[in-house]
């Protein structure tokens, strides 16, 4: 079973069972208080016409009382436990009233539980019951009396009854409707994270066959010009060292995530669809640098944003992943630009510090446009984050206090390079 699923039917089956005992509870509750205020009413000096409450009344008084505990679970059954007791304690010569609340509390259960026809039918068993005690005392009652309350107590308590009853069915269709789209969007969360990281891996998976590539072209050369030239053939081993350091790296980060990615499915396996935001005229292009960023500016200009990079630092040489995810974020940033900030204005600064690259891409916000521009997207944030945790950076994204949106990106500094050459420049 999937494990986010798992938690979910677990959460429901917790708030199941803690909504048994609170109705549990709530019921046992308003049996004993029932049970108490009737014999406590029972000791009062009953009207003429009505015997005191004796050791029969009494007992009478808890049976009915304490049918109540069953009313969720069996509401037409306690409805007519309850009734037919109060019958009997009505036929004994007691007083009605002392024993009249739970049979209605039973009719507003029935009422609200229970189909119509079967509602109507328990509050005219109700009123038959209340028209029976007045003409069992009918030289001390004042039958017009008795008919009114015969029909207006039991009405009542018939429509409020029904009333509740639809919002309540309203509230558990809300509920489970709610459920249904809260376990959705889990499971869209899910499949976008899983198929961002496919995603990443297919990208990670091209950096890693271009540094084999470049092993094979330098050991070629290096065996080519070592009998000639040992100093060229030495310069060759030391790129070969250095690319395959880098390529077992990006392996590793690779197999990392394609690992975490197959125990997010169910089945265990990995997304075998290609990536639909990719271009199959470029399925054997290399992978995107810092290099095509001129390109990407270009596409964005050319749908509207006025774009503008700065470079800030010395140039670090970074690692062909790294570069990748700092040319896909910048990507990402820029594309949700266009979707939600229309023409605006943009600026990107690529920031090169003694421990990390920062990436800060803003824009004003200004607008209400969107484009037809075709530039890759990912899964928004949530591929951005996945791309910087691979290289233990981060990615934040908010809206900014002047205006517009901000989106930033750490990643640590290389720990080995070529230092760049120049200062801050700007494009």
């Amino acid at each position: 079973m999937h494990a986010g699923f798992g938690s979910r039917e677990a959460r429901a089956d917790g708030h199941r069972s803690w909504s048994r005992y609170r109705s549990l509870a709530v019921d046992s509750g308003l049996a004993l208080g029932y049970v108490g205020a009737g014999l406590l009413l029972g000791r009062e000096r009953p009207p003429a016409g009505w015997q005191p409450l004796d050791e029969l009344g009494a007992v009478l008084t808890v049976l009915v009382g304490l049918a109540l505990l069953a009313r969720r679970i069996a509401p037409v059954a306690v409805f007519a436990t309850s009734n037919a007791l109060w019958i009997v304690f009505i036929t004994c010569g007691y007083w009605p009233v002392v024993n009249s609340m739970p049979p209605l509390l039973g009719l507003y259960t029935v009422a609200a539980t229970r189909s119509l026809r079967t509602s109507v039918g328990c509050a005219a068993v109700v009123t038959g019951t209340w028209v029976y005690a007045g003409l069992g005392n009918a030289e001390n009652s004042s039958m017009p009396t008795v008919l009114a309350q015969a029909v207006l107590f039991p009405a009542v308590v018939f429509v409020v009854g029904r009333g509740s009853g639809r919002l309540a069915e309203r509230n558990r269709q809300f509920a489970k409707l709610t459920f249904q789209l809260r376990g959705q969007q889990e499971e869209n969360a899910r499949r976008a994270l899983t198929e961002e990281r496919v995603r990443i891996a297919r990208e990670l998976h091209d950096v890693v066959a271009h540094h084999m590539s470049v092993i094979s072209l330098q050991a070629g050369m290096a065996s080519y010009v070592f009998p000639t030239d040992p100093a060229a053939s030495r310069r060759a081993l030391d790129t070969i060292a250095d690319t395959s350091r880098e390529a077992l790296e990006e392996m590793r980060r690779m197999l990392d995530l394609l690992r975490v990615g197959r125990e997010d499915r169910p089945d265990g396996r990995a997304d075998p669809d290609p990536d639909p935001d990719s271009d199959p005229d470029d399925a054997y292009a290399p992978a995107p640098g810092l290099e095509r960023l001129d390109r990407l500016l270009d596409r964005v200009r050319g749908a509207g944003v006025h774009v503008t990079m700065e470079v800030v630092g010395s140039p670090t040489r970074l690692p062909q992943g790294m570069a990748l995810c700092v040319y896909r974020v910048i990507q990402e940033a820029l594309t949700n630009v266009l979707k939600h900030a229309g023409p605006t204005s943009a600026a990107v600064v690529l920031r090169y510090e003694s421990r990390a690259v920062v990436v800060t891409v803003t824009d004003e916000g200004s607008g209400a446009f969107r484009t037809n521009s075709v530039i890759a997207p990912g899964h928004g944030v949530i591929g951005m984050r996945e791309r910087a945790k691979i290289y233990g950076g981060s990615v934040t994204a908010g809206p900014r206090t002047l205006g517009g949106f901000e989106v930033r990106l750490v990643l640590p500094a290389p720990t080995s390079g070529a230092q760049g050459s120049g200062d801050a420049r700007s494009r």
